[in-house]
């Protein structure tokens, strides 16, 4: 009996490995704890218990370890790190014109704005919409 559920288990890897959840896994597990287990019983009534239960204990038992371990900050990348960062327009900005452009870092970026902003100041950008950045002004503290 130890064949099926080694059989069972390589079935749950397999599918693990298809999936992009990380919870099959541990049904493959319990498979091959109940393929040891099967050594020594062959009472299938136990040989499922032992499935069952040690499934759903891994399951619910790392769950709280899994989430400490995976990054739940994700780490923008690519064209999204320049978001919240700091630039210059270097072209003044007005999007009813459809003109402007922001240097971020070392790289130039089409950008837009809600009201026009003048060449030389200092924006951030908001977001990215398809090429565009989409940028405000820095708003300077008012001193009294």
């Amino acid at each position: 009996m130890w064949q099926i559920w080694l059989i069972i288990s390589g079935v749950f890897f397999v599918m693990e490995m298809m999936t992009v959840g990380f919870l099959v896994f541990w049904f493959g597990i319990g498979a091959l704890l109940t393929a040891v287990v099967s050594l020594f019983t062959d009472n299938i009534i136990i040989q499922t218990a032992v499935f069952v239960i040690s499934s759903t204990l891994l399951l619910f038992l790392t769950k709280p370890l899994v989430k400490k371990l995976s990054r739940p900050d994700k780490v923008q990348t690519n064209a999204y790190s320049i978001i919240g960062k700091k630039g210059i327009v270097t072209r003044e900005i007005n999007s009813k014109k459809g003109i402007g452009q922001v240097k971020v870092g070392s790289e130039v970026w089409t950008a837009k704005s809600s009201t026009p902003i003048s060449e030389g100041t200092e924006v951030t950008v908001k977001e990215i919409d398809g090429v565009k950045v989409i940028v405000e002004p820095i708003k300077e503290p008012v001193l009294k």
